[in-house]
């Protein structure tokens, strides 16, 4: 067990990074909006739904009322300086997230007492978990509370590895949250609107509540410490610094994850929120700690925010683990790219206020910095540092294929692109050369679309997207054996080939196999090379419309002349004969089925097996989902064709939190109506030149 409390752990001074998690539409923004009205950062509290609120800033967010990039706000509270970091709740823009969580030094989880979340809940305590983040939960919406306190703990409690320890409890009027007693402090407070809470006397009616709950949160306690343990087996009160004591240790320790009641719409439980960041939450020194970054050397941040202005170029935010940075010192990245600092700024949501020197525990946006990328560590140093995060980007689930309105924006597609990319790099583009289609990858049809709203007024690029081709392939049933002849007279020297070939079928996946069964020199050897590249040519696309595969050629006879003969004749001959042979071998559509794994949680998984089947797909089996409890893992083939809009609707099913990989598995036959729509399609788009 942990040493006994006691010890003056709380208080940490320099500045701090705090996130702000939870699922979406639990009031992030709107407790951010909060927090700086309490802490005097700014004079007037936004909102959200007016698009008045410091957070959720850009034009994209402003118009889907939700947050789809991370904000970052700064400000003094009671001498400290503290960063906030606003992280979208949506799983489609959990990147930003990501990005930011390894650098804070503690992360406040907003929630709601709404069973349906707690999947989504599940999923953002599991990221802080694994990166061993302290973390407070902020039951937000206390002043719609249906439910007692308590009962809500019990159902959030499945969502967390650590024990949820209640250190407030509301008090109740009619039905109705007017105040909560702090359990620690033993005090009790009346909510205010948007004001600080007025201390009171503890409610004669409620102290037996009070100090059953405030027993139970010291029982958790001393769990972790021996010495509250044999205090309250002796029933001696534990002096109230001891008590602070422990629940700072037991948070930075990761034991325990406090929990703290509120209404962010209503300004109500903030002040105790900031009061226990302040004198609980730990500072960078112990985020270094986690990171295994030593306490002396160089200066040295992490980049996890990359923001392209219009007018201010390239921000690279950063924290910085130790050490200060002047404007215009010369950094070396972990890539080992150097850059020259152009401008320091502390970000307000969307203002940036210059300064002229980030100190250590300080988070400030670094300028024009354009070989350095999220996810990159800094230093004054001599050598590139190491790596500090190795954070994973999530494979795409959504695909749209694009093409530029007005051509002349083709040349400044590129540029901008990178730039989308550089500031969320969870996007993949690609250009396919099967089908020259420049294809975007990402997280979902929203995450997809706000990207290409910021293409459209940011870089003024506007594209069309449409659905992607689907890679079809066909191949043969059936053994032809077939001549063909190029004959080309043109004064001088002819074109001259001649070749009788066999195609036969392979088993699937293997392939193209060329042989020759030629005797007595009817084609001279130096052919053959032709004779296979003329095949190869004539599979590019077959008499369905698509690339042949899985067939041998086998040269079996032929002709030539010792002047018209050519390289190129029998290449050309070949391919004549290939186009005869093909659609006599009863060609068949073949279309690409892919291995997916879906991950759901288990009172969805009946709904997720619909989706599958629904797609023309084949469940293998599933299991449950390992470390993961209440969560199944459905392993499936579906074809490629009918994944296009699978994480909507499994998002849809699962209140947003299912999701998938997938990977290519292996070709199969479609025949019937299905495969004709897909050939008269094709034969469609080959004849209006697509």
């Amino acid at each position: 067990m942990p040493g006994s409390g006691g010890n003056g752990e709380r208080r940490i001074s320099g500045p701090r990074l705090i996130a702000l998690v939870g699922p979406f539409q639990s009031g992030k923004t709107t407790l951010l909006e909060s927090i700086l009205v309490r802490s005097g950062g700014i004079a007037r509290e936004g909102r959200v739904s007016e698009g008045t609120s410091v957070g959720d800033g850009s034009a994209e967010a402003r118009a889907h009322v939700m947050s789809v990039e991370a904000n970052i706000a700064s400000v003094d509270y009671l001498g400290d300086r503290y960063t906030f970091v606003d992280c979208p709740g949506s799983v489609e823009f959990l990147h930003d997230m990501k990005a930011a969580l390894p650098v804070c030094d503690a992360a406040v989880v907003v929630c709601e007492a709404d069973e349906r979340k707690i999947p989504a809940l599940q999923v953002i305590l599991r990221e802080l978990e694994d990166l061993r983040i302290p973390r407070f939960l902020f039951l937000n919406k206390i002043d719609q509370a249906t439910m007692r306190v308590r009962e809500t703990l019990q159902m959030l409690q499945p969502a967390s590895r650590a024990p949820l320890l209640l250190r407030q409890i509301p008090i109740w009027q009619q039905g109705i949250a007017t105040g909560f007693i702090d359990l620690a402090l033993e005090r009790a407070f009346v909510y205010r609107e948007h004001a600080p809470s007025a201390v009171i006397d503890v409610p004669a009616g409620d102290v037996p509540r009070e100090k059953d709950a405030r027993y139970s949160m010291l029982e958790k306690l001393a769990d972790y410490d021996d010495e509250l343990m044999e205090e309250l087996l002796a029933d001696i009160e534990p002096p109230r610094d001891r008590v602070f004591d422990d629940l700072a240790k037991e948070l930075r320790g990761g034991y325990v994850v406090p929990l703290l009641i509120g209404s962010a719409d209503r300004g109500n439980g903030v002040t105790r929120l900031l009061k226990a960041l302040r004198h609980e939450a730990p500072g960078v020194a112990m985020t270094r700690e986690r990171l295994g970054v030593a306490e002396t050397g160089p200066a040295l941040a992490q980049v996890f925010r990359t923001i392209h202005t219009a007018h201010g170029g390239k921000l690279s935010v950063s924290r910085v683990l130790r050490g200060a940075f002047a404007d215009g010192a010369t950094v070396i990245s972990s890539r080992g790219a150097e850059e020259r600092i152009a401008g320091l700024s502390r970000l307000m949501g969307a203002t940036a206020t210059k300064h002229t020197q980030a100190v250590e525990g300080d988070t400030l946006a670094f300028g024009r910095m354009d070989a350095v990328a999220t996810g990159d560590a800094i230093t004054e140093g001599k050598a590139a540092p190491k790596p500090l995060t190795q954070t994973s980007v999530a494979q795409p689930v959504h695909v749209f294929a694009l093409g530029v309105k007005d051509r002349k924006d083709e040349v400044r597609l590129n540029a901008a692109l990178a730039k989308l990319v550089d500031e969320d790099p969870s996007l993949v583009f690609l250009q396919d050369q099967e089908t020259g289609e420049l294809k975007v990858m990402g997280q979902g049809e929203m995450h997809l679309r706000v990207s290409l709203e910021r293409l459209a007024a940011r870089f003024g690029v506007h594209v069309e997207a449409h659905k992607p081709h689907i890679g079809y392939r066909e191949t043969i049933r059936d053994s032809v054996s077939v001549r063909g002849r190029h004959k080309k007279q043109t004064g001088g020297h002819g074109q001259f080939g001649d070749v009788a070939i066999t195609i036969a079928p392979r088993a699937r996946g293997e392939g193209f196999a060329f042989d020759e069964d030629v005797h007595g020199g009817a084609v001279p050897r130096q052919y053959f090379s032709s004779v296979e590249a003329g095949a190869i040519d004539a599979l590019s696309r077959g008499p369905l419309g698509f690339p042949v595969v899985d067939v041998a050629v086998t040269l079996n006879d032929g002709s030539y002349h010792t002047v018209d003969s050519s390289d190129m004749a029998f290449r050309s001959a070949t391919k004549i004969a290939m186009a005869e042979a093909l659609p006599k071998a009863r060609p068949v559509l073949l279309e690409p089925i892919l291995s997916v794994e879906i991950a759901v949680p288990s009172e969805h998984l009946s709904r997720a097996t619909g989706l599958v089947s629904a797609r023309r797909g084949q469940i293998l089996g599933y299991d449950a989902r390992p470390g993961w409890d209440g969560w199944e893992l459905l392993n499936t083939q579906i074809p490629a064709a009918e994944i296009g809009d699978l994480i909507v609707e499994l998002r849809s099913a699962t209140a947003g939190v299912g999701s998938y990989t997938a990977k290519f598995d292996h070709l199969a036959e479609l025949s019937g109506k299905a495969a004709d729509h897909v050939v008269a399609q094709r034969h469609h788009e080959l004849h209006n030149g697509d």
